[in-house]
């Protein structure tokens, strides 16, 4: 299995450079057209001669995001970071809330014509679960401690 893995590693990495100047963006790839990369690579990715030259020379630099260089998905521009932000440190979300309906704008508020028949059936469910909560005790405690049913 070990005579394998110099063959699995060269595989690797031609795959990985292959894809790898696939995704970047023409404007982005260094020193040649980003077509006669790919050709370079796939010609001589056996010898490692075409993925070892993407890797040094037509590659653009990737740093350190913290220093402020290049930054993944900020089209190759310096600067700032995008990135996700939770919803409670998010401004945008926050104001949605502030506007008005108090469920950021997602579903809609209930009416207010539906509040006294929504309590009348908040009622009922609860008298119904008291009422099986009853009868489970019940039947837990036996036939003896049972009171006589009530008409």
């Amino acid at each position: 299995m070990l005579r394998y893995l110099p063959f699995l590693l060269v595989l690797a990495l031609w795959i990985y450079t292959f894809i790898d100047c696939l995704n970047t963006p023409e404007k982005e790839v260094r020193k040649l057209p980003k077509v006669v990369w790919v050709i370079i690579i796939l010609l001589f990715g056996e010898v490692l001669l075409g993925p070892i030259a993407w890797l040094a020379v037509g590659r653009p630099r990737r740093t350190v995001a913290g220093g402020g260089s290049y930054a993944p998905g900020a089209g190759g521009v310096r600067g700032r970071r995008q990135q996700w932000v939770a919803p409670d440190d998010n401004p945008d979300f926050l104001k949605s809330l502030k506007k008005g309906d108090g469920n950021g704008g997602d579903t809609p508020a209930p009416a207010e014509d539906d509040a006294p028949e929504d309590d009348a059936r908040l009622k009922e469910w609860e008298a119904d679960l008291r009422r099986r909560e009853d009868e489970i005790k019940r039947r837990e405690n036996g036939p003896e401690d049972t009171p006589p049913p009530t008409s």
